[in-house]
């Protein structure tokens, strides 16, 4: 996915249907009832405790956004340099990256604090988190192929419409009013938005590929996520939870090597 899908799209056109589709998700979001979160959610199919941790393979399966985390802000801490032969052609792409990571990070402390005591309460601490980890890597993609300027003016708009969006839902919670749809919005948005964008607009830098091996590990995340019970009633071992924790942290890892093999390519600018 290194090169544009070949067509006849001007380079306005197809950042004009990008934008199109980014408009109309809100506003279709905008339009829906208000979507309470059910209380379902928090009942897990593994619900084993094991040494004296309750949900315990929910819980220590977290450790690989803990090694995410700090892996990806150890290599930052050594690659600081930006230009030309480097991971990051600006200092912005640096600081992006090292948000994401941290977040990451995070991630990993919010999803075990909820998962040993799960309700809407803990879980603010896990979404936030996330909430950033999506907006970070939308922000990045809008820079590396379509515009540096956008990215980089689009970055803090976005963190803070993520975090936004779960201080929302959990103020909405908290009146007996929940509503879902803004997180739900921040989260899958870009799972929307940045495959179109890696079909339409070229890369800036080699390793592609890892970006698009990063978001399949996601994809395997909110499979395992769904088949959560099955999982568990199939292997009478882990359940499908269990294993998105694991896959989901395979993401960021996988991003991981592709910042620290790629380097840039020679690539007109765009506006």
């Amino acid at each position: 996915m290194g090169r544009a899908v070949e067509d006849n799209l001007p380079f306005r056109m197809k950042v004009l249907l990008v934008a199109t589709l980014a408009v109309a998700a809100v506003a279709v979001v905008v339009m829906l009832p208000r979507i309470p979160q059910p209380p379902s959610y928090h009942n897990f199919a593994d619900r084993r405790t094991l040494l004296g941790i309750p949900n315990t393979l929910d819980v220590v399966s977290n450790a690989g956004f803990a090694a995410a985390g700090v892996l990806g802000l150890l290599f930052l801490a050594r690659r600081r340099e930006t230009g030309p032969g480097s991971p990051f052609l600006e200092g912005w792409e640096w600081r992006a990256f090292a948000v994401l990571y941290a977040a990451v990070g995070l991630t990993a402390l919010g999803s075990v604090y909820y998962h040993l005591k799960p309700n809407n309460g803990t879980l603010l601490w896990d979404r936030l988190p996330m909430a950033v980890v999506f907006m970070s890597l939308l922000s990045l993609i809008i820079g590396e192929r379509i515009s540096m300027r956008a990215g980089r003016g689009l970055f803090l708009p976005l963190l803070a419409a993520g975090v936004a969006s779960v201080l929302y839902w959990r103020y909405t919670e908290a009146i007996g009013k929940g509503d879902v749809r803004f997180y739900g919005l921040a989260q899958y948005l870009p799972v929307l938005l940045i495959p179109i964008i890696l079909l339409l607009f070229p890369a800036r830098y080699t390793r592609s590929a890892d970006l698009v091996v990063a978001l399949s590990w996601y994809a395997a995340a909110k499979v395992c996520e769904v088949l959560d019970e099955r999982v568990f009633e199939a292997t009478k071992l882990v359940s499908g939870h269990t294993l998105k924790h694991v896959a989901a942290a395979l993401a960021p890892l996988w991003l991981l090597r592709m910042i620290s093999l790629r380097r840039p390519l020679a690539w007109p600018d765009q506006a």
